[in-house]
């Protein structure tokens, strides 16, 4: 006869195992576009004559994959501390420190794509401020992160006191 209890340990389990296979899927699309771009960059086979330097823009999305693939991995493993409640230890930053660096190294992929396309939008430069609006807000999506980590440093400084609070119970019973 489930109660709530029951209903929110399935919930908990359906959202795990969908975020892992969004995760698997998201780090099976990475590579593919790293080995889609080392490839061109190995074989000389460029097939676009564009006007962008092609070449560095490919080396920065290989780099900008990378930056993913590190806080998908990241993911990973804080969904399975979750899983296994283990999320509220210091074992935890780890993870979350790595996402915030990838986030911040998403950004600055982001704003080296932003400088390589400067020169092609002298024409129209709102596109280069957009651009660089983009970066901003990935840069605030590291902030958000940061202050997540902050909220996580209180519950895991409350998880050990409260251990400490219950050894001296214990002492004292």
């Amino acid at each position: 006869m489930g109660g709530w209890d029951d209903l929110r340990a399935d919930h908990g389990k359906l959202t795990v195992r969908a975020l892992r296979a969004l995760l698997v899927v998201v780090l099976v699309g990475t590579v593919f576009v790293q080995a889609l771009m080392v490839w061109t960059l190995v074989s000389g086979s460029d097939p676009e004559d564009g006007a962008l330097p092609l070449t560095a823009l490919r080396v920065i999305t290989i780099l900008g994959m990378v930056s993913v693939q590190v806080a998908l991995v990241c993911v990973w493993r804080l969904v399975t501390m979750v899983r296994r409640g283990t999320v509220f230890s210091h074992a935890s930053f780890r993870y979350v420190d790595g996402v915030i660096g990838a986030i911040v190294a998403a950004a600055l992929v982001w704003f080296a794509v932003t400088a390589i396309n400067v020169p092609g939008q002298r024409d129209d430069p709102g596109v280069t401020v957009i651009m660089g609006g983009v970066g901003v807000a990935i840069l605030g999506v590291a902030l958000i992160v940061l202050v997540l980590r902050m909220l996580l440093a209180r519950a895991v400084a409350r998880d050990v006191e409260a251990a400490q609070m219950q050894a001296e119970l214990d002492e004292v019973i």
